[in-house]
Protein backbone atom coordinates (compact mmCIF):
# COMPACT_ATOMS: atom_id res chain seq x y z
CA UNK A 1 0.00 0.00 0.00
CA UNK A 2 1.20 3.39 -1.35
CA UNK A 3 2.36 5.72 2.06
CA UNK A 4 1.07 9.31 1.77
CA UNK A 5 3.73 11.87 1.79
CA UNK A 6 3.91 15.14 3.88
CA UNK A 7 3.19 18.28 1.60
CA UNK A 8 4.27 21.66 2.36
CA UNK A 9 0.09 22.20 1.99
CA UNK A 10 -0.42 19.54 4.84
CA UNK A 11 2.48 21.55 6.85
CA UNK A 12 0.80 24.60 6.70
CA UNK A 13 -2.49 23.42 7.31
CA UNK A 14 -0.83 21.61 10.70
CA UNK A 15 0.55 25.19 11.65
CA UNK A 16 -2.04 26.63 10.94
CA UNK A 17 -4.63 24.29 13.33
CA UNK A 18 -2.23 24.00 16.02
CA UNK A 19 -2.38 28.70 16.17
CA UNK A 20 -6.33 28.27 15.74
CA UNK A 21 -6.67 26.15 18.57
CA UNK A 22 -4.66 27.70 21.21
CA UNK A 23 -6.60 30.87 20.08
CA UNK A 24 -10.17 29.23 20.63
CA UNK A 25 -9.16 27.42 23.67
CA UNK A 26 -6.70 29.57 25.43
CA UNK A 27 -8.12 32.75 24.70
CA UNK A 28 -6.72 35.87 23.92
CA UNK A 29 -2.81 35.98 23.25
CA UNK A 30 -0.24 37.60 21.38
CA UNK A 31 1.97 36.35 18.83
CA UNK A 32 4.80 36.07 21.27
CA UNK A 33 2.72 33.50 23.65
CA UNK A 34 1.14 31.40 20.34
CA UNK A 35 4.82 31.01 19.49
CA UNK A 36 5.96 29.41 23.15
CA UNK A 37 2.91 27.25 23.04
CA UNK A 38 3.06 25.58 19.70
CA UNK A 39 6.56 25.38 18.86
CA UNK A 40 6.26 27.36 15.86
CA UNK A 41 8.92 29.88 15.45
CA UNK A 42 7.90 33.93 15.56
CA UNK A 43 8.54 34.45 11.77
CA UNK A 44 5.73 31.29 10.97
CA UNK A 45 3.16 32.74 13.42
CA UNK A 46 3.71 36.36 12.13
CA UNK A 47 3.40 34.73 8.90
CA UNK A 48 0.00 32.27 9.44
CA UNK A 49 -1.57 35.35 11.77
CA UNK A 50 -1.21 37.76 8.81
CA UNK A 51 -2.56 35.06 6.45
CA UNK A 52 -5.67 34.66 8.63
CA UNK A 53 -5.88 38.27 9.75
CA UNK A 54 -6.26 38.96 5.76
CA UNK A 55 -8.93 36.04 5.22
CA UNK A 56 -10.88 37.64 8.13
CA UNK A 57 -10.53 34.35 10.49
CA UNK A 58 -8.37 36.29 12.89
CA UNK A 59 -8.20 39.59 14.27
CA UNK A 60 -5.98 41.96 16.88
CA UNK A 61 -8.30 42.64 19.75
CA UNK A 62 -6.15 44.58 22.28
CA UNK A 63 -2.72 45.01 23.94
CA UNK A 64 -0.79 43.81 26.57
CA UNK A 65 1.96 45.52 28.07
CA UNK A 66 5.53 44.25 27.92
CA UNK A 67 8.67 44.43 30.66
CA UNK A 68 10.72 47.25 28.94
CA UNK A 69 9.34 46.82 25.10
CA UNK A 70 6.09 48.15 23.33
CA UNK A 71 2.75 46.67 24.40
CA UNK A 72 2.14 43.76 22.71
CA UNK A 73 -0.94 42.73 20.63
CA UNK A 74 -3.78 40.43 21.61
CA UNK A 75 -5.37 38.35 19.09
CA UNK A 76 -8.27 36.23 19.08
CA UNK A 77 -10.42 34.00 16.41
CA UNK A 78 -13.14 36.34 14.92
CA UNK A 79 -16.31 35.93 16.40
CA UNK A 80 -18.06 37.01 13.62
CA UNK A 81 -16.16 34.80 10.93
CA UNK A 82 -18.72 32.51 11.19
CA UNK A 83 -21.12 31.39 12.85
CA UNK A 84 -22.72 27.35 14.23
CA UNK A 85 -25.65 25.95 15.11
CA UNK A 86 -26.20 23.05 17.48
CA UNK A 87 -29.18 21.46 18.57
CA UNK A 88 -30.47 19.04 21.14
CA UNK A 89 -33.26 15.58 19.94
CA UNK A 90 -34.78 14.71 23.53
CA UNK A 91 -37.88 12.84 23.89
CA UNK A 92 -40.54 15.17 22.86
CA UNK A 93 -38.75 18.22 21.84
CA UNK A 94 -35.77 19.86 19.94
CA UNK A 95 -33.91 22.48 21.10
CA UNK A 96 -31.82 24.73 18.53
CA UNK A 97 -29.59 27.14 19.16
CA UNK A 98 -27.15 29.44 17.47
CA UNK A 99 -23.72 30.84 18.53
CA UNK A 100 -20.58 32.96 17.23
CA UNK A 101 -17.33 31.89 17.28
CA UNK A 102 -16.75 32.72 20.92
CA UNK A 103 -19.27 30.22 21.64
CA UNK A 104 -22.21 33.51 22.55
CA UNK A 105 -25.12 32.64 22.50
CA UNK A 106 -27.23 34.30 19.86
CA UNK A 107 -30.83 32.41 19.34
CA UNK A 108 -32.91 30.16 20.24
CA UNK A 109 -35.61 27.29 19.35
CA UNK A 110 -37.75 25.03 21.18
CA UNK A 111 -40.26 22.86 19.18
CA UNK A 112 -42.04 19.82 20.29
CA UNK A 113 -42.10 16.24 18.16
CA UNK A 114 -43.93 12.98 18.51
CA UNK A 115 -40.42 10.58 17.62
CA UNK A 116 -41.54 9.98 14.14
CA UNK A 117 -37.76 10.69 12.14
CA UNK A 118 -39.59 12.27 9.47
CA UNK A 119 -41.35 15.13 12.44
CA UNK A 120 -37.82 15.37 13.88
CA UNK A 121 -35.98 16.57 10.89
CA UNK A 122 -38.63 18.91 10.04
CA UNK A 123 -38.65 19.97 12.90
CA UNK A 124 -34.65 20.61 13.12
CA UNK A 125 -35.13 22.08 9.84
CA UNK A 126 -37.67 24.43 10.98
CA UNK A 127 -35.72 25.42 14.10
CA UNK A 128 -32.54 25.85 12.15
CA UNK A 129 -34.54 28.50 9.92
CA UNK A 130 -36.28 30.02 13.02
CA UNK A 131 -32.94 30.50 14.95
CA UNK A 132 -30.75 32.10 11.41
CA UNK A 133 -33.50 34.30 11.00
CA UNK A 134 -33.73 35.70 14.60
CA UNK A 135 -30.24 36.15 14.73
CA UNK A 136 -30.12 37.94 11.64
CA UNK A 137 -27.43 35.59 10.09
CA UNK A 138 -26.82 35.16 6.21
CA UNK A 139 -27.40 31.34 6.02
CA UNK A 140 -24.20 30.75 3.95
CA UNK A 141 -22.10 32.39 6.80
CA UNK A 142 -23.67 29.24 8.76
CA UNK A 143 -20.20 27.02 9.40
CA UNK A 144 -22.32 24.10 10.24
CA UNK A 145 -25.52 22.61 12.05
CA UNK A 146 -24.76 19.73 14.73
CA UNK A 147 -26.99 17.49 15.96
CA UNK A 148 -27.38 15.50 18.94
CA UNK A 149 -29.92 12.76 19.09
CA UNK A 150 -29.86 9.50 21.07
CA UNK A 151 -28.60 6.39 19.98
CA UNK A 152 -25.86 5.02 18.17
CA UNK A 153 -25.00 7.32 15.40
CA UNK A 154 -22.87 6.15 12.22
CA UNK A 155 -21.16 9.55 11.64
CA UNK A 156 -19.91 9.10 8.15
CA UNK A 157 -23.76 9.16 6.80
CA UNK A 158 -25.30 10.78 9.68
CA UNK A 159 -27.64 7.14 10.44
CA UNK A 160 -29.04 6.60 13.88
CA UNK A 161 -29.77 3.29 15.41
CA UNK A 162 -31.97 3.51 18.79
CA UNK A 163 -33.81 0.48 20.59
CA UNK A 164 -35.07 2.73 22.99
CA UNK A 165 -37.10 5.29 20.60
CA UNK A 166 -37.59 2.68 17.44
CA UNK A 167 -35.25 4.39 15.54
CA UNK A 168 -33.87 1.48 12.98
CA UNK A 169 -30.94 2.58 10.94
CA UNK A 170 -32.61 6.25 10.49
CA UNK A 171 -30.90 8.20 8.10
CA UNK A 172 -30.64 11.41 9.50
CA UNK A 173 -28.00 12.96 7.85
CA UNK A 174 -29.56 12.90 4.77
CA UNK A 175 -33.06 13.67 5.30
CA UNK A 176 -31.62 16.97 6.78
CA UNK A 177 -29.13 17.69 3.71
CA UNK A 178 -32.06 17.80 1.53
CA UNK A 179 -33.53 20.50 2.93
CA UNK A 180 -30.74 22.70 3.64
CA UNK A 181 -27.20 23.94 2.24
CA UNK A 182 -25.81 24.16 5.35
CA UNK A 183 -23.28 21.33 6.01
CA UNK A 184 -24.55 18.87 8.62
CA UNK A 185 -22.98 16.57 11.56
CA UNK A 186 -25.02 14.23 13.76
CA UNK A 187 -23.95 13.02 16.74
CA UNK A 188 -24.57 10.90 19.82
CA UNK A 189 -26.12 13.54 22.24
CA UNK A 190 -24.09 11.92 25.38
CA UNK A 191 -21.12 12.60 22.70
CA UNK A 192 -21.98 15.85 22.33
CA UNK A 193 -22.41 16.65 26.26
CA UNK A 194 -19.18 15.25 26.95
CA UNK A 195 -17.52 17.22 24.56
CA UNK A 196 -19.13 20.62 25.86
CA UNK A 197 -17.63 19.73 29.42
CA UNK A 198 -14.70 18.99 28.51
CA UNK A 199 -14.32 22.55 26.43
CA UNK A 200 -16.32 24.48 28.66
CA UNK A 201 -17.32 23.36 31.95
CA UNK A 202 -16.77 20.84 34.91
CA UNK A 203 -14.32 18.80 32.87
CA UNK A 204 -12.15 21.21 31.30
CA UNK A 205 -8.07 20.21 31.86
CA UNK A 206 -8.91 16.39 32.39
CA UNK A 207 -7.34 13.87 29.67
CA UNK A 208 -9.41 11.10 31.52
CA UNK A 209 -12.38 11.61 32.01
CA UNK A 210 -15.94 10.21 31.76
CA UNK A 211 -18.85 12.39 31.46
CA UNK A 212 -22.10 10.78 32.32
CA UNK A 213 -25.49 12.12 30.77
CA UNK A 214 -28.83 11.25 32.80
CA UNK A 215 -32.37 11.85 31.53
CA UNK A 216 -34.95 9.73 30.64
CA UNK A 217 -32.13 7.48 28.83
CA UNK A 218 -28.41 7.06 30.49
CA UNK A 219 -25.58 7.47 28.57
CA UNK A 220 -21.52 8.59 28.51
CA UNK A 221 -18.77 9.81 26.62
CA UNK A 222 -15.53 8.31 27.57
CA UNK A 223 -12.37 10.69 27.15
CA UNK A 224 -8.94 8.68 26.94
CA UNK A 225 -6.11 10.31 26.30
CA UNK A 226 -7.82 13.50 25.39
CA UNK A 227 -9.74 12.10 22.62
CA UNK A 228 -13.34 10.84 22.34
CA UNK A 229 -13.48 6.65 23.14
CA UNK A 230 -15.61 5.43 20.20
CA UNK A 231 -15.19 1.77 19.38
CA UNK A 232 -15.09 -0.32 16.18
CA UNK A 233 -18.86 0.58 15.47
CA UNK A 234 -19.09 4.29 17.36
CA UNK A 235 -21.60 3.01 20.00
CA UNK A 236 -18.63 2.63 23.16
CA UNK A 237 -20.28 4.78 26.09
CA UNK A 238 -24.06 3.23 25.61
CA UNK A 239 -23.39 3.02 29.88
CA UNK A 240 -27.15 2.78 30.64
CA UNK A 241 -27.11 -0.50 28.92
CA UNK A 242 -24.65 -2.04 31.40
CA UNK A 243 -26.35 -4.76 33.48
CA UNK A 244 -27.04 -3.92 36.94
CA UNK A 245 -29.00 -6.66 38.20
CA UNK A 246 -28.87 -10.40 36.66
CA UNK A 247 -32.63 -10.64 34.88
CA UNK A 248 -33.80 -7.20 36.85
CA UNK A 249 -36.57 -4.28 35.87
CA UNK A 250 -36.80 -4.47 31.85
CA UNK A 251 -35.07 -1.84 30.06
CA UNK A 252 -36.79 0.26 27.30
CA UNK A 253 -34.20 -1.10 25.12
CA UNK A 254 -35.71 -4.81 25.67
CA UNK A 255 -33.37 -6.27 27.88
CA UNK A 256 -33.50 -6.24 31.53
CA UNK A 257 -31.74 -5.41 34.83
CA UNK A 258 -29.85 -2.25 32.75
CA UNK A 259 -28.66 0.80 34.57
CA UNK A 260 -31.11 2.86 33.16
CA UNK A 261 -33.80 1.01 34.31
CA UNK A 262 -32.73 1.96 37.53
CA UNK A 263 -31.54 5.39 36.93
CA UNK A 264 -33.17 6.47 33.79
CA UNK A 265 -35.72 9.46 35.51
CA UNK A 266 -38.90 7.56 34.37
CA UNK A 267 -38.01 4.74 37.01
CA UNK A 268 -36.73 7.11 39.90
CA UNK A 269 -40.60 8.57 39.14
CA UNK A 270 -41.88 5.21 39.20
CA UNK A 271 -40.53 4.19 42.29
CA UNK A 272 -41.30 7.19 43.84
CA UNK A 273 -45.19 7.23 43.06
CA UNK A 274 -44.89 4.37 44.47
CA UNK A 275 -43.54 5.05 48.02
CA UNK A 276 -45.54 8.28 48.29
CA UNK A 277 -49.16 6.48 47.04
CA UNK A 278 -49.58 9.33 44.62
CA UNK A 279 -49.83 8.68 40.53
CA UNK A 280 -46.84 9.34 38.23
CA UNK A 281 -46.55 13.16 36.94
CA UNK A 282 -43.15 14.17 35.07
CA UNK A 283 -42.70 16.86 37.41
CA UNK A 284 -42.57 14.55 40.71
CA UNK A 285 -39.15 13.95 40.43
CA UNK A 286 -38.19 17.28 40.31
CA UNK A 287 -40.83 18.30 43.38
CA UNK A 288 -39.94 15.96 45.17
CA UNK A 289 -35.87 16.68 45.17
CA UNK A 290 -36.69 19.87 46.85
CA UNK A 291 -38.77 18.95 49.70
CA UNK A 292 -37.98 16.09 52.68
CA UNK A 293 -39.86 13.63 52.92
CA UNK A 294 -39.06 10.38 54.80
CA UNK A 295 -40.87 8.31 52.10
CA UNK A 296 -38.78 10.06 49.17
CA UNK A 297 -35.37 9.56 50.96
CA UNK A 298 -35.42 5.93 51.10
CA UNK A 299 -35.79 5.92 47.37
CA UNK A 300 -33.18 8.17 46.74
CA UNK A 301 -30.65 6.84 49.13
CA UNK A 302 -31.57 3.32 46.60
CA UNK A 303 -30.81 5.78 43.73
CA UNK A 304 -27.50 7.29 45.02
CA UNK A 305 -26.66 3.54 45.59
CA UNK A 306 -27.36 2.21 42.18
CA UNK A 307 -25.40 5.56 40.59
CA UNK A 308 -22.48 5.09 42.32
CA UNK A 309 -22.33 1.15 41.84
CA UNK A 310 -22.62 2.51 38.21
CA UNK A 311 -20.06 4.79 38.53
CA UNK A 312 -17.51 2.56 40.42
CA UNK A 313 -18.18 -0.10 37.24
CA UNK A 314 -16.54 3.47 35.02
CA UNK A 315 -13.82 3.84 37.48
CA UNK A 316 -12.38 0.02 37.48
CA UNK A 317 -12.97 -0.16 33.95
CA UNK A 318 -11.35 3.46 32.78
CA UNK A 319 -9.77 4.50 35.72
CA UNK A 320 -10.61 8.47 35.05
CA UNK A 321 -9.17 11.15 36.35
CA UNK A 322 -12.73 13.14 36.65
CA UNK A 323 -16.36 11.63 36.11
CA UNK A 324 -18.49 14.73 35.68
CA UNK A 325 -22.55 13.50 36.61
CA UNK A 326 -24.76 15.75 33.88
CA UNK A 327 -27.89 15.39 31.82
CA UNK A 328 -31.28 17.05 33.65
CA UNK A 329 -31.72 14.61 36.07
CA UNK A 330 -28.16 13.70 36.86
CA UNK A 331 -27.49 17.50 37.67
CA UNK A 332 -30.27 17.86 39.96
CA UNK A 333 -30.09 14.67 41.61
CA UNK A 334 -26.28 14.59 41.87
CA UNK A 335 -26.47 18.09 43.27
CA UNK A 336 -28.04 17.32 46.12
CA UNK A 337 -26.71 13.76 46.66
CA UNK A 338 -23.39 13.99 45.90
CA UNK A 339 -21.79 12.77 48.56
CA UNK A 340 -24.11 9.48 48.88
CA UNK A 341 -22.67 9.07 45.35
CA UNK A 342 -19.78 9.44 46.02
CA UNK A 343 -20.09 7.35 49.34
CA UNK A 344 -21.60 4.13 47.39
CA UNK A 345 -18.36 4.69 44.49
CA UNK A 346 -16.00 3.98 46.81
CA UNK A 347 -17.93 0.97 48.31
CA UNK A 348 -17.92 -0.60 44.93
CA UNK A 349 -15.09 0.41 43.26
CA UNK A 350 -11.13 -0.67 43.74
CA UNK A 351 -9.31 1.76 46.14
CA UNK A 352 -6.78 2.82 44.10
CA UNK A 353 -8.56 4.30 41.06
CA UNK A 354 -11.56 5.49 42.88
CA UNK A 355 -8.51 7.46 45.26
CA UNK A 356 -7.40 8.97 42.00
CA UNK A 357 -10.58 9.79 40.78
CA UNK A 358 -13.00 12.87 41.07
CA UNK A 359 -16.78 12.74 40.67
CA UNK A 360 -18.22 16.41 40.04
CA UNK A 361 -21.63 17.66 38.91
CA UNK A 362 -21.65 19.22 35.44
CA UNK A 363 -21.35 23.00 35.33
CA UNK A 364 -23.51 23.37 31.38
CA UNK A 365 -27.03 22.54 32.38
CA UNK A 366 -29.56 22.30 29.89
CA UNK A 367 -27.78 23.81 26.99
CA UNK A 368 -24.59 21.25 26.94
CA UNK A 369 -26.05 18.64 24.58
CA UNK A 370 -27.04 21.64 21.73
CA UNK A 371 -23.96 23.72 22.88
CA UNK A 372 -22.03 20.97 22.57
CA UNK A 373 -23.37 19.52 19.04
CA UNK A 374 -22.39 23.30 17.78
CA UNK A 375 -18.84 23.11 18.59
CA UNK A 376 -18.73 19.99 16.28
CA UNK A 377 -18.17 22.12 12.57
CA UNK A 378 -15.91 24.48 15.26
CA UNK A 379 -13.95 21.00 15.28
CA UNK A 380 -13.53 20.57 11.90
CA UNK A 381 -12.64 24.43 11.20
CA UNK A 382 -9.77 23.81 13.90
CA UNK A 383 -8.61 20.76 12.78
CA UNK A 384 -8.30 21.79 8.79
CA UNK A 385 -6.76 25.10 10.23
CA UNK A 386 -9.52 27.33 8.87
CA UNK A 387 -8.79 25.74 5.63
CA UNK A 388 -11.55 25.49 2.36
CA UNK A 389 -12.09 21.04 2.83
CA UNK A 390 -15.02 19.14 1.71
CA UNK A 391 -17.38 17.81 3.81
CA UNK A 392 -15.84 15.52 6.56
CA UNK A 393 -17.53 13.50 9.65
CA UNK A 394 -17.54 15.44 13.11
CA UNK A 395 -14.60 15.29 14.72
CA UNK A 396 -14.57 15.09 18.63
CA UNK A 397 -11.56 16.20 19.88
CA UNK A 398 -11.80 17.08 23.58
CA UNK A 399 -8.25 18.18 24.35
CA UNK A 400 -7.20 18.44 20.44
CA UNK A 401 -3.80 20.54 21.37
CA UNK A 402 -0.93 19.12 18.79
CA UNK A 403 2.77 20.05 18.70
CA UNK A 404 3.00 21.97 15.16
CA UNK A 405 5.79 21.18 13.24
CA UNK A 406 8.91 23.97 12.42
Amino acid sequence: METRRTTVRDVRRANRASLLTDLFHGGLQSRQQLAASTALSQASVSNLIGEMIEEGLVEEAGLIGSDGGRPRVLLRIKPTFRYVVGADVAETRVLVELYDLSMSRLAAATLDHDDDPAQVAARLLEGLAKVVEEAGVAPGDVLGFGVGVPGVVEVDGGVVDSQSTGWDAVPLGRMLRAGTDVPIFVENGAKTHGQAEMWFGAGRGARHAVIIMIGTGVGAAVVMDGRSYRGANSNAGEWGHTTLIYNGDECRCGARGCLEAYIGADRIGARLAAALGEPYTPDLLPRTLAQDDPAAAEVFQQTAGYLGAGIADLINLFSPERIVIGGDTGTAFATRFLPEIRQAAARHALRRPYAATSIEVCQLGRDAVAMGAATLPIARLLADGGLPEPPAEPVIAFTPRQRARR
